[in-house]
């Protein structure tokens, strides 16, 4: 079989090379998920390139995407993984390539450039990096932030504004709703049925500062001894939080569980959503517990300041302070029918400005446009229902 025969063009989707950099479980994984799932299969193909294979590369199939690529990527990419990313999009055909992370950045970035087709970069955190921003300029690559702090902070390194996009991240409303009762979930944990619960969902990585949570469940435990904890994920500090729970003394309070465990029920078992990251552009975590309606409490850090409206869908204490925050969730403990009124404002909020469907017909958008102008006098010619036809344009400088 020839290889470049194996995808000949057969419709006017638009063909999007995916180059995602991880593909482990978090919430970018999470965000491409629902951003693949709401794209119009209609109107687009995608091609995805990863690190290794996974279940995150086992769900983009489930997705549909019929082509998985793996090759190592790195911030200064092999010989191997450059060629393998041209030759992907010469076998498909690809028109633009759509990079996650800014080691993908760099790999699609060298990609688009020889093989002539434009670049689109993801910045999924709260900063655009002095690496990613060097790549951007360096290709002519667009880029679209998930947080209005990355997107001022490109406009001020210089960026002109028609390369850079603020779309925010969204989740399914009709997936994560609220739950009819707390109690099952509860009682699987041996819970009493009336002391309150407080939970941490995310990686147990420095990044998403779990042991800044349990700083401040030792505030909260000092102060109310009827509280208690959840930390919900994986990662190379679950270790380390076990040592620092038995030496904080709240290991009888403090229930540990693991991605087996469904998020939803988690969020629809919580009183509260603590989240204490260190850095973070748009949280998918406070997105889905806002969601079922579940009162959120956080540290002001990038995209958190966006999500949480302070005293209305929840609480905001300032970055690394977890006494504040403590002592603001402990308030929050001692008013049940305003904290009931957080809930059911947080669900709202969500429902309003980032509903998935909405922000991935923006992101749609972004792809159609710039692979319409093309690159290096490579132009396509679109329209409302898609891709057309592919000409070569001199494009008057």
């Amino acid at each position: 079989m020839q290889l470049n025969n194996i995808t000949s063009r057969t419709d006017d989707r638009l063909r999007v090379l995916e180059i995602i950099g991880t593909a482990a479980k978090g919430g970018m994984e999470n965000y491409l998920k629902n951003f693949f799932t709401h794209l119009p299969a209609n109107q687009f193909q995608l091609i995805c390139i990863c690190p290794c294979e996974s279940p995150f590369t086992a769900a983009l199939r489930e997705l549909g995407v019929q082509h998985v690529y793996v090759t190592p990527i790195a911030d200064d990419p092999s010989w191997r993984s450059i060629q393998l990313a041209v030759e992907v999009c010469r076998i498909h055909e690809v028109d633009i390539l759509h990079a996650h992370m800014p080691k993908s950045h760099v790999l699609a970035g060298i990609a688009g450039c020889l093989v002539h087709k434009p670049v689109v970069a993801t910045v999924h955190g709260m900063h655009v990096t002095a690496h990613e921003l060097g790549v951007t300029r360096a290709v002519g690559s667009h880029l679209i932030t998930n947080c209005q702090e990355a997107y001022i902070q490109a406009l001020a390194m210089g960026l002109p504004s028609e390369r850079v996009a603020h779309i925010r991240n969204g989740i399914d409303t009709n997936l994560f709703t609220p739950g009819e009762s707390k109690q099952a979930f509860r009682k699987s944990l041996k819970v009493p049925e009336r002391s309150p619960l407080l939970g941490f969902v995310g990686r147990l990585e420095e990044e998403k500062g779990p042991d800044l949570f349990l700083q401040a469940a030792e505030y909260i435990h000092y102060k109310r001894p009827d509280v208690h904890f959840l930390i919900a994920g994986e990662g190379s500090m679950k270790k380390q939080l076990k040592k620092l729970c038995m030496q904080m003394r709240l290991q009888e309070h403090m229930h540990f569980v693991g991605w087996s465990t469904e998020t939803l029920q988690v969020y629809q078992g919580l009183d509260i959503l603590v989240h204490t990251s260190r850095s973070d552009g748009t949280s998918l975590v406070l997105l889905e517990a806002m969601s079922c309606g579940c009162p959120v409490a956080g540290l002001a850090v990038g995209g958190v300041r966006e999500i949480i409206e302070n005293e209305s869908t929840g609480t905001l204490a300032e970055a690394g302070d977890c006494q504040e925050l403590g002592k603001q969730i402990i308030k929050l403990l001692e008013e049940p029918v305003a904290l009931q009124a957080m809930g059911a404002a947080a669900r709202l909020r969500v429902q309003n400005h980032f509903n998935v469907e909405t922000n991935t017909r923006r992101a749609a958008e972004i792809l159609r446009d710039v692979a319409s102008k093309g690159m290096n006098r490579q132009q396509l010619v679109i329209n409302s229902s898609g891709l057309q036809e592919m000409s070569v344009k001199k494009i008057k400088r």
